[in-house]
């Protein structure tokens, strides 16, 4: 088989977690399979490259030389226990130093400047994969598996967006087949960076959050792989989030639609993004745990199980606030909800949920609670004859509030569901502020107060004995 895996910060971010990887990789070399391995930062690398930068950005450029350092050291640390003192360990620390010494003089710069611009937070932000993929290369090449680095912005082609760009499907293909299919007939392992592209032109860029999923399921697609298995810290997609309720089980097949519902509402799931290219190619993915390697994991196909549980899974969304237009104005006047959303979207904010009345008296939505104030500021301004001539009463917003959405495909067609949801919860005094569903009835949305949250998925799981 050809296969594409991704290994997150958390598989590659020590030397007992690489060794899993390792480990995991040689089994599927050995038995024959193509392997395309997507590799993120180790973990904690990433996130020093940017508050470095930020930090020049604000004229403090000893925090970038202390960043240099301590990387220089995590990655010296961790080639010196697969490689020892050895040739090999000296090429890879090399190329690790230069990397290095750009990411310094590029802070210099940015001192200098006082700006980092989205282009340069680009480059330092795919610096720490590249690194990755060298070392992870070198330990592999170590363990007689043949593999090669190769950077993803020799792939991946995306429109100058930095920070969050589009892949160009059509040219990313032709790249990647042009340039991994060579790797691949000569069985070696081709080790590509996550997270960083390049435009047509070869300016660097990156795919933002998720990003490295987003390759994995991008070159699955361009190579046409059998299937895409992305390795995290977790045996797969659970029925909800273990912390809240330890009996959380591992869901062993998902669809896609599914695995998209949980995703966009705050699962530990693909990133929704990132779910398309391997959907419309209709590639399976499975999710799967680098240190326990034999669990089965989820299985993502566009298969839809509608046998079992109606149900199955809860995931939510936390630190929200509730946006409330209302007014008996509004009833029959066209244009309020159009022009709401509209002023919304000139703030570059994103709306999670909308819910209306049939009455068209009132309209709520949930934005995240960092965007509130410009968002209510942008409403009073757009609709402020509407408030003046009082066809609008106020334009209120509730804090501290989390959207549980409750989802399956199993629901669509299946009387009682939000019965039982609501009839659980209603029980239980727990009070539901705002609700919505889409026709597709894979996924029913509520949203409650914050203090309530855990209370409210450990009813529901339990409600549909989503533990067995």
């Amino acid at each position: 088989m050809k296969l594409t895996m991704k290994f997150g910060g958390t598989s590659v971010g020590s030397v007992e977690a690489l060794k899993k990887v390792a480990g995991i990789i040689e089994k599927q070399r050995r038995q024959g399979h193509q392997l395309a391995v997507v590799v993120s930062a180790m973990s904690g690398v990433t996130d020093k490259l940017i508050n470095a930068a930020k930090q020049a950005e604000a004229g403090d450029e000893s925090v970038a030389h202390q960043a240099r350092l301590e990387i220089e050291s995590k990655h010296a640390k961790t080639t010196l226990a697969f490689l020892g003192e050895s040739p090999a360990r000296e090429a890879v620390m090399t190329q690790v130093r230069g990397f290095l010494d750009e990411f310094e003089l590029l802070c210099h710069g940015i001192r200098v400047l006082g700006e980092l611009t989205p282009r340069a937070l680009d480059v330092i932000s795919g610096m720490g994969e590249r690194m990755n993929a060298r070392q992870v290369a070198a330990i592999l090449n170590a363990r007689q598996l043949p593999a090669e680095a190769v950077d993803a912005t020799e792939l991946i082609v995306t429109d100058g967006h930095h920070g969050g760009a589009k892949p160009l499907i059509t040219e990313t293909e032709s790249k990647a087949q042009v340039r991994l299919e060579p790797v691949l007939s000569a069985e070696r392992v081709a080790l590509v960076t996550g997270f960083i592209a390049a435009t047509v032109d070869g300016v660097p860029t990156t795919l933002g959050r998720g990003g490295s999923d987003y390759t994995a399921t991008i070159l699955g697609r361009a190579l046409n792989a059998d299937e895409i298995w992305i390795w995290t810290d977790v045996n797969g997609v659970m029925t909800t989030d273990p912390r809240i309720v330890p009996n959380a089980r591992t869901i062993p097949q998902l669809s896609f639609v599914e695995v998209g519902e949980l995703a966009y509402f705050g699962a530990k799931v693909l990133h929704p993004r990132a779910i398309r290219p391997a959907r419309q190619a209709n590639i399976p993915v499975r999710m799967l745990n680098t240190f326990e390697p034999d669990n089965p994991g989820t299985l993502i196909t566009d298969k839809i199980d509608r046998e079992g549980h109606v149900v199955k899974a809860i995931s939510a969304i936390r630190y929200l606030n509730l946006i409330t237009i209302a007014g008996t104005g509004m009833m029959g006047i066209p244009g309020v909800a159009g022009r709401t959303f509209s002023a919304v979207a000139k703030t570059g904010s994103s709306v999670l949920m909308i819910s209306q009345s049939s009455s068209e008296q009132s309209i709520c939505f949930v934005v995240d609670s960092k965007d509130v104030l410009e968002i209510v500021s942008a409403l009073k301004e757009e609709l402020s004859r509407e408030l003046e001539r009082r066809d609008l009463d106020e334009i209120s917003s509730q804090p501290d509030v989390v959207i549980l959405a409750v989802v399956g495909a199993g629901m669509k067609g299946t009387p009682g569901v939000s019965a039982r949801v609501f009839g659980a919860l209603g029980k239980a005094g727990v009070n539901v502020i705002a609700i919505a569903q889409g026709s597709s009835e894979y996924n029913i949305s509520l949203v409650i107060a914050q203090g309530e949250a855990d209370t409210a998925v450990r009813l529901i799981h339990d409600e549909f004995h989503l533990y067995e």
